[in-house]
């Protein structure tokens, strides 16, 4: 288990609150053990509250958490800490053959999409992520049955749910899980699901989501924080979103498979996440229609049964890896993975450089010189994807050249931006563009990950640079990545992932 312990002595009232705080707002699991009872009930609230921290303060007491050397932070306060970082030693040349994993984004509303009926679910190429993990919880939660079987293979069966929502802690660590509210709408008549709030790499409203299940018949209402849903069956309409979203497009596709009538959806996602729900949808008897184009048409049916589906691969982990291929100057072969899913990214890395070789399902990265600076622009799919973003910019970091970076997607996806420049990164940012002027080689350092592609731009950075990096809050890559220390050292790469002391 990734996660963090503390364990306070004589500390402030405002370093326990925030303490508590940031328990609250984590993604990865956090242990306390505090001398708190003698903190007013204000500061925590109930005496539930209260119970399940003497319990955490238990648990730490275990074998669940190492215990390591207290670390003094005040005059009046320590504490102890541990967490689990990656340590790279750069400079070596990436050369292989990985396999790509399932898609994160595609397994998600897939999962969702098991809602829409009582008969078992069975999906195969199903990663091992902390995002489907969370789904897993958030769909038990519900009284959905999961069974693993082997194989990255799962059966899912929500033929006898006790719940109809989405609480609030799960919601605020996986935006995704509002994905659950056109099925429930749908199929259910009901649902309660949390408003997913901010996120570290900038707003992504709902209200595309509320306004069209609004317009196909649903009566919605926000209510302390919670998006409450009713409604009899759902109506067939035209769907014309103010803006593109994927997961708009997805959460509609899903409530109007059960809904009476045709639905259409106007400037629609164009993902290969969204063609893959669709044919999933359509393997379980729904009957939808343009997935992959700007407009998707969906006659809705009385009822959907059971199927078995494949997850399309990640065209961002292969992405990442041929990124990484190419800035250590490398020789790299992705294979089970999805080229004609991939054409402005290949073409990019053809921009910098790199020899690509493409296959039906497999892509091959080498240059035997340093790469050149190329321009990127963020835009819906088939434009170039923000996903990929912070990947280039590694890349940029160490090429040949000035390349000009555009995001238009996310306004807070900088983030990565200062840690390059820790590692001696020439990077200026205005607004919504940065200017990568490459350096010959990069220097190690030890950085921290801020988000999800933060992250897997930095192990690519790290792999590049010359000396030892480490990179901190890893549990970012958990979120997307599957196995990546096991998968770059598959080729050639020094990794570990180490407990910080």
């Amino acid at each position: 288990m990734r996660g963090v312990a503390f364990i306070t002595r004589n500390a402030s009232f405002r370093f326990e609150r925030q303490l508590f705080q940031f328990k609250r707002e984590c993604t990865f699991s956090i242990r306390i053990a505090s001398d708190f009872l003698h903190l007013p009930p204000a500061v925590f609230g109930t005496s539930k509250i209260q119970a399940k921290l003497r319990l955490s303060a238990k648990l730490c007491q275990t074998r669940t958490f190492q215990q390591i050397n207290p670390r003094r932070t005040g005059a009046h306060r320590s504490f102890h800490m541990f967490t689990k970082n990656i340590r790279i030693i750069g400079g070596r040349r990436l050369v292989g053959q990985v396999k790509a994993s399932g898609a994160k984004n595609a397994v998600l509303p897939i999962m969702a999409a098991a809602l829409l009926t009582a008969d078992d679910v069975v999906l195969h190429n199903v990663p091992d992520l902390a995002d489907v993990r969370t789904m897993s919880k958030l769909l038990d939660g519900m009284g959905v049955a999961f069974e693993e079987l082997g194989n990255s293979s799962v059966r899912i069966n929500a033929g006898n749910l006790t719940s109809t929502q989405a609480p609030y802690e799960l919601v605020k660590t996986m935006r995704a899980s509002v994905l659950v509210l056109g099925p429930l709408t749908t199929r259910f008549g009901n649902a309660r699901v949390s408003l997913p709030g901010g996120c570290s790499i900038g707003a992504r409203p709902v209200d595309q989501h509320i306004k069209a299940l609004q317009m196909m018949g649903a009566e919605i209402e926000i209510d302390h924080g919670y998006m409450q849903a009713r409604a009899g069956r759902l109506k067939g309409c035209r769907v014309v979103p103010d803006m593109v979203t994927v997961t708009g497009t997805e959460n509609i596709m899903m409530a109007a498979v059960l809904a009476e009538g045709i639905t259409v959806i106007e400037n629609a996602a164009r993902e290969p996440e969204v063609i893959d729900l669709a044919e999933c949808l359509n393997k379980m008897g729904a009957k939808v229609t343009g997935a992959g184009t700007p407009q998707i048409v969906i006659e809705g049916v009385e009822k959907l049964h059971g199927c078995e589906h494949a997850v399309i691969a990640d065209r961002i982990e292969t992405g990442t890896f041929l990124c990484a291929a190419l800035a250590t100057r490398g020789d790299v072969i992705v294979t089970d993975t999805v080229p004609w899913a991939m054409e402005a990214v290949i073409g990019k890395l053809r921009e910098a450089g790199g020899d690509i070789e493409v296959g039906q399902d497999w892509i091959r990265a080498k240059i035997s010189s340093r790469p050149k600076a190329v321009d990127v622009r963020t835009i819906p799919h088939p434009g170039f994807p923000t996903d990929m973003q912070a990947q280039f910019m590694a890349l940029d970091a160490v090429a040949q050249g000035t390349g000009r970076i555009v995001e238009t997607i996310f306004e807070n996806r900088f983030m990565h931006v200062p840690e390059l420049q820790r590692m001696g990164a020439d990077i200026h940012v205005d607004g919504h563009t940065a200017v990568v002027q490459g350096v010959e080689k990069l220097d190690a350092a030890d950085v921290m990950a801020t988000d999800l592609r933060a992250s897997a731009c930095l192990v690519i950075a790290a792999l590049a640079a010359q000396g030892e990096s480490v990179i901190e809050r890893i549990y970012h890559l958990d979120r997307g990545y599957e196995h990546i220390e096991s998968k770059l050292s598959s080729l050639g790469a020094q990794i570990e992932q180490y407990q910080n002391k």
